[in-house]
């Protein structure tokens, strides 16, 4: 039976690889701007990368659903944490606050119902809502940043779909500084363990902090030096085992403090140029 977190064992997830996503050099020169990449990516440095990154899902045992092409999806579809939500009921098939990625809510689904997934609700207009705006903490406790990406309204029907049962902190997000940028929930915090969660305390409210301070969750902040280089997006795959992107040593070294096994991959072309970490590029879909 699946537990609701984002620290324990990854049992399954699905990703998408560039292959899958970026298809070929043409449509990565005519999306990379419009998607507010910061450089076009390097489709055969891309590849070498997300076969590394691949194999660090596999060393762990995970079992790996890999993500088809579709004409319907943009470049962005490679960051396949933000189409779904999972639940205790099913799925939550996302709205997506960017427009040009509506598509892959349903183009994802449409694999993932082959191997039994049901959906449990879907955000529907004028609601948004992205996946990587939310977290589960425990069972119970879950968190969703209200930004330019997921909206009031997205907020009001995850609600209802999620039930009474879980107690949903919502999180004021700051602004990007530009309105096309993404700051999402996952920007700020990545949990670590059950106790421990990866932070930039700057942009974290002070209602939040006490929030997760009650229960129990202590903290490891991210630098200013180092969070422009995405150093608090990091995913565990189980309690304090974490993959996370190179060249982030004051990150890496307080992680070790608090006792985490840390896997590095170099993620100039999956992640860094177009902002989407190791979270990013995951969508687990069972923990255990």
């Amino acid at each position: 039976m699946s537990v609701f977190n984002e620290y324990s064992q990854i049992k399954e997830v699905a990703i998408r690889s560039p292959l899958s996503s970026f298809i070929n050099n043409k449509k990565l020169s005519n999306e990379w701007k419009t998607l507010r990449f910061h450089a076009q990516p390097d489709l055969k440095q891309a590849i070498v990368e997300y076969a590394h990154f691949r194999s660090l899902l596999e060393d762990d045992g995970i079992s790996i659903i890999d993500l088809p092409s579709s004409q319907l999806l943009t470049i962005d579809s490679i960051y396949t944490r933000d189409s779904i939500l999972i639940s205790k009921e099913g799925l939550i098939l996302c709205n997506m606050g960017r427009s040009s990625r509506t598509p892959e809510a349903l183009e994802n689904f449409n694999t993932l119902k082959s191997m039994g997934y049901k959906v449990a609700g879907q955000i529907k207009a004028p609601g948004t809502l992205e996946g990587g705006d939310f977290i589960w903490i425990d069972d119970h406790h879950a968190a969703v940043g209200l930004g330019p990406r997921t909206n009031a309204e997205g907020i009001h029907q995850l609600k209802e779909i999620l039930g009474p049962s879980v107690e949903l902190h919502v999180v004021n997000l700051p602004k990007p500084d530009h309105p096309d940028d993404v700051l999402h929930l996952m920007s700020i915090i990545s949990p670590l363990d059950k106790d421990l969660a990866l932070i930039y305390k700057p942009f974290m409210p002070k209602s939040f902090i006490n929030w997760l301070s009650g229960l129990g969750i202590k903290f490891v902040e991210v630098s200013d030096e180092e969070y422009p280089l995405m150093g608090c997006n990091v995913l565990a795959t189980s309690p304090r085992s974490i993959i996370m992107l190179e060249q982030l040593p004051g990150v890496k070294s307080e992680l070790k403090k608090a006792g985490c096994k840390i896997r590095l991959y170099k993620g100039i072309d999956i992640s860094r140029k177009g902002e989407g970490g190791p979270t990013c590029l995951t969508r687990p879909l069972k923990r255990i």
